[in-house]
């Protein structure tokens, strides 16, 4: 029996954190897409203080684009690190593309998140499998999962990210 992309994915991420296969392939991903030589331009490294040590935490995202604005998702929900980081930093981080650059992440409503989810997994093939529903279902199926799936939409930031 063949497994499938999805099944893979669903086994790398297991109850929302990555196995060791997933930590490794996450830390190559972060020097391929913050290198942003071979990338696409949505792809981006996100820096964060971790909230326990201070220390800068990288992570691989998304961009997702919705009517002018960037935003990050986060593909395994509430559940993960540098959606609490974020948090506890108080919005404060940095992007790092071909170069860093300070931002605020400043959460999106519940109830405005519908059509950047779809957005995003218009963009981000590899968190589909993460989704319950799929890329082209109507918008009330993704506003009736918004609250599962944080979204934070991407600022200027004041130098300190």
């Amino acid at each position: 029996m063949a497994l499938s992309p999805a099944s893979v994915k669903r086994w790398m991420y297991r109850n929302n954190r990555p196995n060791r296969l997933a930590r490794f392939l996450n830390r190559l991903t972060a020097v391929y897409f913050g290198g942003g030589v071979l990338s696409s331009p949505r792809w981006t490294i996100l820096e964060v203080r971790g909230r326990r040590t201070g220390r800068v935490i990288e992570a691989p995202v998304v961009l997702a684009d919705h009517e002018g604005g960037h935003y990050l998702v986060s593909m395994l929900g509430e559940d993960v690190n540098w959606v609490r980081n974020v948090r506890a930093a108080g919005g404060r981080a940095a992007l790092r593309r071909r170069g860093r650059r300070a931002v605020r992440l400043v959460e999106v409503p519940v109830g405005e998140r519908a059509p950047i989810l779809r957005r995003y997994l218009e963009l981000a093939p590899g968190a589909r499998p993460h989704f319950p529903v799929t890329r082209r279902a109507p918008l009330s199926e993704f506003a009736r999962i918004a609250g599962r799936y944080p979204v934070f939409r991407v600022l200027p930031g004041d130098g300190d990210g």
